[in-house]
């Protein structure tokens, strides 16, 4: 079995390893100090297990997992976590395997035989209920997971059963509906027609054009997205009040 062990402490890895190898439990073919390696060394080294720590810095945990349980044939998924019993009720309830911290060999051994692949959404419900943020947006393409810090969008917009997210160095197609995107940004971002919602802090200006209809200038890209009448009020409400 190839394992992957993600904490950012180097001690605690070390002793993982250590653990590890004393049950002998499989080979360790990669660590990484956050999230954002942990989705990365996925990718390269298609583990068949993950033990991740959750409080980690640039991409904690949970969110790491969400990008991880997108691949292809992802791994299965063990936590290693010192959360309070409130936020284990999530891992319980999802059925999402974990261990508490200090972690020790018996524990440990039996974590591994129970060790399965979680689905997506299970790690969306979990990081929603155990009070995780979202810091990036993923998606696959010919090239493998293609990451973007979800700060650097300006502008989420909905054609059929996709939404493009817009940001300064280019786009992305993501699998996110426009509802929940609204949902997890909150008050940061405003729907500004049934198919485009947009993040406050990038609005530049607000203009009429020619044929009647008003659109918003958005700092970082092109794309003017068209405000409906309907939600016309909302946004002048909301943009005097910047």
């Amino acid at each position: 079995m190839k394992i992957l062990v993600v904490d950012d402490e180097p001690l605690a890895r070390e002793r993982l390893k250590r653990l590890l190898s004393s049950i002998d439990a499989g080979v360790v073919v990669g660590e990484a100090a956050n999230g954002r390696e942990a989705v990365s060394l996925n990718e390269r080294l298609a583990p068949d297990l993950v033990l991740m720590d959750i409080r980690m810095p640039e991409m904690d945990g949970l969110e790491a997992a969400r990008h991880i349980m997108a691949s292809a044939t992802p791994p299965a998924l063990i936590f290693c976590t010192a959360y309070d019993d409130y936020a284990l009720q999530a891992f319980d309830q999802r059925a999402v395997g974990y261990l508490l911290k200090p972690v020790n060999a018996e524990k440990l051994q039996k974590a591994l035989q129970s060790a399965h692949t979680v689905t997506r959404l299970q790690m969306q419900d979990v990081a929603s209920e155990a009070g995780a943020g979202r810091r990036f947006l993923s998606t696959r393409g010919p090239t493998g997971l293609k990451m973007v810090p979800l700060d650097e969008v300006r502008l989420f917009m909905a054609e059929q059963k996709y939404v493009t997210a817009y940001y300064p160095a280019g786009t992305m197609v993501i699998d996110d509906a426009l509802k929940d995107l609204e949902t997890s940004l909150g008050d940061a971002a405003m729907r500004v027609h049934r198919n485009s919602l947009v993040v406050l802090r990038y609005i530049n200006s607000m203009q009429k054009c020619s044929d009647g209809s008003t659109v918003l200038t958005l700092d970082g890209v092109d794309e003017t997205p068209v405000v409906s009448r309907r939600h016309l009020a909302e946004v002048k409400r909301r943009l005097a009040g910047l």
